[in-house]
Parts: C-alpha cells; sequence; structure tokens
C-alpha cells in the first residue's frame, strides 16, 4: 500500500490499486450493503469494472474515489470520494459526482461523514470549489442523512437503472 492521500480522526484514505479488488468485492457482497445501490448480485468481475472506472476517473480528471481503511488496518471498509463519471441525464452529466459505500461491519460509526468530509475538503483544496452532485435512493435515510451534514440540497428527482433516486447538489 503506497498510496495513502488523506487521514482522517479514525480513517485512511488511499488511491485505489489493483490489490484493493478482493476487499471492494467483500464488502459489497452482502444484500444489504447493496440494498440502496440497485440490490443487484455482484461479484468479482462486477467489482473490477467498478475499480477500473474509479481508476480511469484518477487517471482522466485527478480525482476519485478512496479505497478506506480504519487507521493502521489492511482491511478496507468502504469506498469513498469524489469522482468522474456519465450517468446519461441532465445535471450529472461531466460533473464531479460524490459517493460511499461502506460494509456492514462499520456501519453507525459516521465513517461515510468523516470519509466524504476529508474527501471534499481534499477535492476543494485541489481542484477549487465547485458544483458537486450526488444520487441517493430515497429509501436510504443513513446516506440522505450524511448529505445533508456535507451541505447537500435535494433538487430533483430521476429514476437511475429502473430506481428512483434523490438528485442532490452542493454549490454550483
Amino acid at each position: 500500500m503506497t498510496a495513502l492521500v488523506l487521514t482522517t480522526d479514525r480513517l485512511d484514505l488511499w488511491r485505489p490499486q489493483a490489490a484493493d479488488l478482493a476487499g471492494l468485492a467483500a464488502i459489497l457482497a452482502p444484500e444489504a450493503v447493496r440494498r440502496h445501490l440497485g440490490n443487484r448480485p455482484t461479484g468479482m468481475a462486477d467489482e473490477f469494472t467498478r475499480l477500473t472506472r474509479n481508476a480511469g476517473s484518477w487517471a482522466l480528471y485527478g480525482y476519485g474515489n478512496f479505497i478506506v481503511r480504519e487507521h493502521g488496518q489492511s482491511d478496507v471498509v468502504g469506498v469513498c470520494g469524489v469522482f468522474h463519471t456519465w450517468r446519461g441525464f441532465d445535471g450529472f452529466d461531466d460533473v464531479p459526482e460524490v459517493g460511499w459505500i461502506f460494509g456492514e461491519t462499520v456501519w453507525g460509526r459516521g465513517y461515510a461523514t468523516e470519509a466524504a468530509r476529508a474527501a471534499l475538503d481534499w477535492f476543494d483544496r485541489v481542484h477549487g470549489a465547485r458544483r458537486v452532485v450526488c444520487m441517493i435512493d430515497p429509501d436510504n435515510h443513513a446516506s440522505l442523512a450524511v448529505a445533508g451534514r456535507l451541505g447537500f440540497v435535494a433538487y430533483g428527482e430521476h429514476a437511475f437503472e429502473g430506481s428512483p433516486v434523490v438528485l442532490l447538489q452542493r454549490g454550483g
């Protein structure tokens, strides 16, 4: 592990590496973790695609999701950051998007807020404060609360891959 970028009170945020694939797949394996992500099955191929898509965001735009670990630990507990993606609908294409996914074993500890706040602060320092978006399943009350703590406000709704999502933004 040679790409530590940020440290918070409890977490280390790393640039993704190929060796993170197994840890990423492990946190996304439980159905409860995927419930608000379209709840489709996942496997190594899907998580490889997620990892390489994220690496592409880093390579092309200079920012992306971080792999999150507890201080001094090697296990992946989450993925969180500001990344560049193309969703195919107005307001999201060619705009930085923030997101977070954490494993069940660390839910309720405030890690999503802590990691996302650090990632957004880093993004603002390095790339300049600007509009950042996110989309959240309307039934994912925990993530909606995280977004609110981070200063995101709802501006619309959309159907994404057949599921409703709340569209939120910060800045702009």
